[in-house]
């Protein structure tokens, strides 16, 4: 009997507590802090402290969030801060008066700012927004398949669950060729036919390079030739013409082209090497 009035005595207590000081005794919810935030005056000590307050407790999930994202090659660190950022910004922008709970407008705004880096701030090279789409669409397809089946997923799969072409899903897989372009010192494989240096030792030094300041040189010399003598070089190097279309055109002979030519090109030769010297 004395047991039984015991644990009486521990079921009944609770009900002599008072319902307000019960009340008081729990933690604020989000919603309920962010609302005496969003009542609060701008500039009030308090709204620093209840944003910061806030921030702190979903930092972990705005993480893990982040986490889901780590598989692509950028740095986990990265993607926490733009994750952690995301946060702030949905912190300062939720209106409790619309009753939408915290979380169900953190998560998708924290997801959609993440993929907006990943659309707009990590590939190599500029791709159509539709494209960077496709390709993270085709991304989790193939994660999510991968897990289900155990196996990475063939590109009729991988359409039938997008619900696309499968030309699209070639076009997205090539499309993410572009998302990191390989570096011109990564080594090559000594099976690979341009043999085991690296891209950068491929490379050669362009011969026609050498030829820009002559060329520049010669373009100044042939400013200051008669008119005659201009127009007889440019239709015979540049318009490709033989000696005797230039002859009929200016209405000479072939010889007195021929003569003018020499003549012209020794004088540019000798000014040329004056030039340089």
């Amino acid at each position: 009997m004395g047991t039984i009035s015991t644990r009486a005595a521990v079921i009944v207590a609770p009900r002599d507590i008072p319902l307000d000081l019960a009340d008081r005794s729990a933690p604020p919810t989000s919603e309920e802090l962010l609302r005496r935030r969003w009542d609060l005056p701008i500039g009030h000590p308090d709204r620093a402290a209840i944003r910061a307050e806030v921030v702190e407790e979903y930092l972990p999930m705005a993480r893990r969030l982040a986490r889901r994202y780590g598989g692509t090659g950028e740095l986990s660190e990265d993607l926490a801060q733009v994750a952690a950022l995301a946060l702030v910004t949905v912190v300062d922008r939720y209106d409790p008066d619309r009753r939408v709970p915290f979380v169900g407008y953190a998560v998708p705004t924290i997801i959609g700012a993440l993929k907006r880096y990943f659309r707009d701030s990590t590939w190599a090279m500029r791709v159509p927004r539709g494209t960077k789409a496709a390709v993270l669409q085709l991304r989790t397809a193939a994660a999510d398949l991968s897990h289900l089946r155990g196996r990475p997923p063939t590109p009729t799969e991988l359409a039938a669950h997008l619900h696309v072409r499968v030309d699209d899903v070639w076009a997205a897989t090539l499309a993410a060729q572009a998302y990191r372009l390989e570096s011109l010192d990564t080594p090559r494989m000594r099976d690979d036919p341009r043999g085991g240096d690296s891209l950068a030792a491929l490379g050669a030094i362009e011969p026609r390079y050498a030829k820009i300041d002559d060329e520049l040189a010669v373009r100044a010399l042939m400013a200051g030739l008669p008119a005659r003598e201009r127009r007889v070089l440019t239709m015979r190097f540049y318009d490709e013409m033989s000696q005797a279309s230039i002859a009929t055109e200016l209405g000479m002979s072939q010889m007195q082209i021929s003569r003018l030519l020499r003549q012209t090109l020794t004088r540019l030769r000798l000014d040329l090497v004056g030039t340089v010297a």
